[in-house]
């Protein structure tokens, strides 16, 4: 059964509820369409599964399509995203010809909407091929903040065609981009199998399936095998970590169909750790598993180079997990430094290995600190938040 609003009210209260019932009123029946490049897998894909039947049940008609293509696009798009997050990767003339002929194939697909959402730079210039009979929306998950200029150039393009951007935070809008702007911070969703509570006896013996005891304290890291999540900093911290306590790290990561990058990031860390027994690296995709892990480390890392936003923070937070995260992208609007974990630059390995330490040693910092996560993500980053704004960006875009 699809997730209803209502659902949500054990935990934000009846009046948050109906306030959100009472804003989307005026949207009943509006025929909307979110458009991305994967399924599953991915922070953008989760939402999408939790948002779309929300949307449904305040009364708007939302529906979702994935942009179907060869590998190769997908190999181009992510070196689109990579230099949209400040790489330099060459994207040659042949390979824009690629990306193009993709959105131009995908705008033939009935787009018959009273407005359209689409998600990242995949399917961006579908809107280049198509006659606009609706408000388009640009919904752009990335750092934006220091993108390659050839790259931003080529894609700004297809970006000014739209009637709205949504950013994740006020610094990735662009001075050179003049259509409205609006700020939407992600969510998690406290009902998935991935963030619903979980008995302790469940999930000790569910870890242990999966080759993980608590006999030592356990580090993790939940992320995609992405060079910008720097997997292989991680062991180098953790490394640092183990002169001074005996613990474990568990690495926990999936693929996603829209990122061909993953499996060689995988086989790199793979042999960085062939000879190291207190790290487990894991590749695959199970909530079940990254709820029990999130729950029961003593420490959650997410020690990016680059994030967009970074919703593992949220949810390990959401579990009373305090969390040590790089002081980029949105990790600082998650991580209140020092009140529910540490922010630590990204390349100073000393301190954030100080940092873990600190944390392992001390059980009831550890609880302080995830009591005050859990409300902040509460108070901030439930779906329940997410879906309000969206009804307003909404509202203001079909007037």
């Amino acid at each position: 059964m699809e997730r209803r609003l209502k659902d949500y009210k054990k935990f934000v209260g009846k009046e948050t509820i109906e306030r959100i019932l009472s804003n989307a009123s005026a949207l009943s029946g509006l025929r909307l369409i979110h458009i991305n490049s994967t399924s599953k897998g991915g922070g953008v894909a989760e939402i999408l599964s939790s948002m779309v039947p929300l949307m449904r049940s305040v009364g708007i008609e939302a529906e979702w399509k994935v942009i179907q293509a060869p590998k190769k696009f997908f190999a181009i798009t992510k070196k689109l995203h990579n230099n949209l997050q400040g790489a330099d990767e060459e994207i040659k003339e042949e390979e824009k010809k690629i990306y193009l002929e993709v959105n131009k194939k995908f705008s033939k697909t009935k787009l018959d909407y009273e407005c359209v959402i689409v998600h990242d730079p995949q399917p961006l210039a579908t809107i280049s091929f198509i006659k606009k009979t609706c408000p388009w929306i640009w919904r752009c998950h990335i750092d934006l903040s220091a993108p390659n200029p050839s790259t931003w150039n080529f894609l700004k393009n297809f970006i000014l065609r739209y009637d709205h951007l949504v950013v994740s935070m006020k610094k990735y809008i662009k001075k050179d981009i003049t259509l409205a702007c609006s700020i939407i911070p992600p969510s998690i969703d406290p009902l998935t199998e991935k963030n619903k509570e979980l008995s302790k006896s469940f999930m000790i013996s569910y870890l242990e399936k999966n080759g993980i005891t608590l006999e030592k304290p356990v580090i993790a890291q939940i992320s995609r095998f992405d060079k910008w999540k720097d997997p292989i900093g991680v062991v180098k911290v953790f490394e640092k970590v183990k002169r001074k306590v005996d613990c474990m790290l568990v690495m926990l990561g999936s693929f996603a169909s829209d990122d061909p990058e993953g499996f060689a990031i995988y086989k790199e860390l793979r042999e960085y750790c062939k000879n190291k027994d207190d790290v487990k690296i894991i590749a695959k995709h199970d909530t079940t598993l990254v709820n029990c892990l999130q729950s029961m480390a003593c420490v959650v890392l997410q020690k990016s180079i680059k994030e967009g936003f970074g919703l593992t923070i949220s949810e390990a937070l959401w579990k009373k997990t305090p969390v040590i995260g790089s002081n980029v992208g949105g990790i600082p609007l998650q991580i209140v430094d020092g009140k529910s974990g540490y922010l630590v630059e990204p390349y100073d390995y000393a301190d954030c290995a100080r940092k873990v330490v600190k944390l392992v040693e001390n059980e009831g910092l550890r609880r302080n600190m995830g009591e005050f996560g859990k409300e902040w993500v509460k108070e901030h980053f439930l779906i329940t938040r997410h879906l309000n704004d969206w009804i307003n960006v909404i509202k203001e875009v079909i007037r």
